[in-house]
């Protein structure tokens, strides 16, 4: 399971530029990594650990802007094509579940 945060925050004044870095800094703090600017993805080994993320990440929003939650499978997140200019580069390898015996 992969969990995707989108969001667009006024960065007009200091405050705002201020309260985009806090909000950034903590989803950085909790796991997620840059995929592009204002998106950044996390991987979960069931829907109920991404639900205790996406309830931490509601628990962060911010007063201004806009914020976007969207959870899709390990397959969804494979067939993913990206693109840089008209090079085709490959997509982040799931993570494996480690058995433990």
């Amino acid at each position: 399971m992969w969990i995707l945060v989108l969001y667009d925050l006024p960065t007009d004044t200091k405050k705002q530029r201020k309260k985009a870095a806090q909000f950034r800094s903590e989803i950085v703090k909790d796991g997620f990594t840059m995929f592009q600017f204002s998106i950044y993805v996390r991987n979960c080994a069931s829907m109920e650990n991404a639900q205790v993320h996406i309830k931490r990440l509601k628990s962060l929003l911010p007063e201004e802007g806009y914020v976007g939650i969207l959870c899709i499978t390990d397959r969804q997140f494979a067939d993913m094509e990206i693109f840089h200019c008209h090079t085709k580069t490959k997509t982040i390898a799931p993570y494996q579940q480690l058995e433990l015996f």
